[in-house]
């Protein structure tokens, strides 16, 4: 995958994406990462890219012609590569596992920060695909939601975690929280692992996964459960959950 991202502050990019996985996966050839400054698509020698909004208000407002410019640059080629240009700001779609596992299908993505009071309604309507938000607040800029939607995307790809199966095993990846996880010392301060942790069954560990995975999401974020698409098996585990807790 190729993941181009259109900043006015690239330097932001070199510590967030130079590091851990993402920097395994991008020496090893399975992500590249480009990071564009639109002020080298400026024609006037001060290299501006904003300007006042039209209609008066506080703030400035990013120029279309540099950010049209810059996404185009990277346009050429083959014209059958699965791409999408998606505009980072407050008021796009809420950014999900789901969404991440759907962009990871796609072969070049180019993100657009935004910055400033905002950008030329122009380049979303006309330039992005679509909009992504991370959260309901405000950043001061599009750089760290790309920083996130390029690891949540990246930890998709086949190759990045390592195991096969390391992704699936995240939390939300199939609509539910992630089970608990211990490492040693089996016995830290008197607190104790699982013991089924330590029995060697496998199935008996995967029972106690799910369940626990059930049991967590059903207490935290409640929400999840009732849109999961749950199995008979998880709702008998549910009903054990249940019983127990209704005999604490």
């Amino acid at each position: 995958m190729q993941i181009d991202i259109i900043s006015l502050f690239p330097e932001m990019f070199a510590g967030p994406l130079g590091h851990s996985i993402i920097k395994r996966a991008r020496e090893t050839g399975l992500l590249v990462v480009n990071v564009t400054n639109p002020r080298d698509f400026t024609v006037d020698k001060h290299h501006i890219v904003d300007d006042y909004p039209f209609g008066g208000g506080s703030g400035m407002v990013m120029k279309p012609e540099p950010v049209f410019a810059a996404v185009e640059s990277l346009l050429t080629g083959e014209e059958a590569i699965k791409r999408k240009i998606i505009l980072m700001c407050p008021g796009g779609q809420t950014f999900t596992q789901d969404k991440a596992k759907e962009l990871a299908g796609f072969q070049h993505l180019v993100l657009i920060c935004g910055h400033y009071e905002g950008v030329d309604e122009r380049i979303r309507a006309f330039l992005a695909d679509e909009s992504l938000s991370i959260g309901d607040y405000v950043l001061t800029g599009g750089e760290l939601p790309a920083m996130v939607v390029t690891d949540a995307v990246a930890r998709m790809l086949p190759g990045v975690l390592g195991a096969s199966d390391g992704a699936q095993q995240d939390s939300f990846y199939n609509g539910l929280l992630e089970y608990p996880q211990y490492t040693r010392p089996r016995d830290f301060r008197g607190w104790q692992a699982p013991e089924v942790l330590l029995s060697g069954d496998h199935a008996k560990i995967e029972r106690w996964r799910r369940k626990q995975s059930l049991r967590i999401t059903q207490k935290k974020r409640p929400e999840l459960l009732q849109a999961a698409d749950l199995s008979p098996y998880d709702l008998k585990l549910l009903a054990e959950i249940a019983d127990e807790e209704d005999n604490d």
